[in-house]
Formats: C-alpha cells, structure tokens, sequence
C-alpha cells in the first residue's frame, strides 16, 4: 500500500494553525476509497415489482396523454348544437374591427 503523500509534520501544523482547521488533501488513496465488494442493496419493492396481473399498459403515464383541445372548434360545436336546438341562428363571430389612422 501507498503512503500518504503530503508535507513535512512541522508545515502541516503551521497550515492546520494558519487555516483554522485541519486540511483535507484532495489526493485519493486506496485506504480511503470504499471497496470494490459492495453487497447488493436491498430495496423495497414497488408497484412494478409483481409479476402477476402487472400490465404495463395499465401504468404507462405516456398513454394518459391526449392531443390539446382546441377550445374554439369546442365553443363553436356547443353553439351549433345550442342554435340547432333553438331553431337555427348564426354561429358567435368576433366584434367590430378597430381600424387605425
């Protein structure tokens, strides 16, 4: 195993007096790395994690998504369907134009 590199005993207490602390060397050495032999995690299972009865079409959130509504065609099919009930009429159509100088 590698030693720690670092400075000379007396200048590493004139730094740790000079900064107030304790310095922390950014150098990685293989003491103070976490081993490589990791056990596997134990995580709880989710919804998703049954076999049976787990469509995924059921939970895709992707097809829950519809195309926009255009609120105008909307309006314009609720006043048809009201004006064919009251016996005709014209659709709604916007105001007067204002017409600058």
């Amino acid at each position: 195993m590698a030693s720690r590199r670092d400075i000379a005993p007396f200048l590493q207490r004139l730094r740790a007096f000079l900064l107030g602390r304790e310095h922390t060397v950014a150098l990685r050495f293989e003491d103070g790395v976490a081993d490589r032999t990791q056990p596997p995690p134990d995580v709880p299972g989710g919804p998703a994690h049954i076999l049976s009865a787990n469509y995924y079409c059921a939970r895709d959130p992707r097809r829950d998504v519809k195309p926009p509504i255009d609120l105008v065609q909307q309006k314009l099919l609720a006043a048809g369907k009201d004006t064919a009930k009251s016996g005709g009429g014209k659709l709604p159509t916007p105001g007067s134009v204002y017409t600058w100088d």
